[in-house]
């Protein structure tokens, strides 16, 4: 039951906005989303010589150039942003993706065409593309959603971009009170790149949303192309093994 000045709280602001006495946010921290680039790079730079071997290492050093920039505008935490860092980061990661994308068509190809004794090796090239495939979306889906890391922390919340995607901290404002204590609302929560890691994994192996929903015609179209070429890898990946079991 709540008591009388939990009623004068809850009457005082808006669910929707911000509690008047929640911290103020703090500037995401840089090397979660540095060290899942990085795995992303290095898996894609091991997949099989027979999948574009001059094209991967091409991506995998203009990825780690456009790294330095990236690192000396924000060494260590999100504080800072131009137009042309944005840019770059954005390309960084859409680079990789579209890449690992193409290296996904090919593996589907060598997936439906029988060659003895390249499974094994297979199955581990679609176990690297699969993995690439989720932290570069949950990248994306850290880039795009709500202007961005730098802008999600430095902007007050009236004032920040619309959402892309709902959290169920957007909307655990009125649950019980250790629940709601979390809620954007009350604590000024915000995503960070682990959140949107967790959603990009349950995506690919849930082939829907789960507990995170897109709002956006672009949030929608980039979780249905995830969970499309997650489905169809599982599925050829399990045909796979099935026919070397066989």
């Amino acid at each position: 039951m709540n008591t009388g000045r939990d009623a004068v709280n809850e009457l005082a602001y808006p669910a929707t906005d911000t509690h008047p006495h929640a911290p103020a946010p703090t500037a995401e921290h840089r090397w979660p989303a540095v060290a899942a680039l990085v795995i992303a790079l290095a898996l894609y730079a091991s997949l099989p010589s027979s999948f574009f071997p001059g094209i991967r290492y091409a991506v995998v050093g203009i990825g780690l150039l456009l790294f330095i920039p990236l690192i000396v505008m924000n060494p260590v935490r999100f504080t800072r942003q131009t137009e042309w860092s944005r840019r770059l980061s954005i390309g960084q990661t859409t680079l990789l993706g579209v890449a690992n994308l193409a290296a996904l068509v090919a593996l589907i190809f060598t997936l439906v065409t029988p060659a003895d004794g390249a499974g094994p090796g297979l199955l581990l090239a679609a176990l690297q593309v699969w993995a690439t495939n989720v932290i570069v979306f949950a990248l994306l889906y850290w880039e795009i959603d709500r202007g961005g890391p730098v802008t999600r922390s430095k902007v007050a919340r009236a004032d920040l971009p619309r959402a892309d995607f709902r959290f169920a901290q957007d909307e655990d404002h009125d649950a019980i009170y250790e629940v709601a204590a979390r809620s954007s609302s009350k604590s000024n929560w915000r995503p960070t790149y682990v959140d949107y890691l967790y959603m990009s994994g349950s995506n690919s192996m849930a082939f829907s949303p789960t507990d995170v929903m897109p709002l956006s015609h672009r949030a929608k179209g980039l979780m249905g192309l995830q969970s499309f070429a997650g489905f169809v890898l599982l599925a050829l990946v399990i045909a796979r093994a099935v026919s070397l079991l066989g």
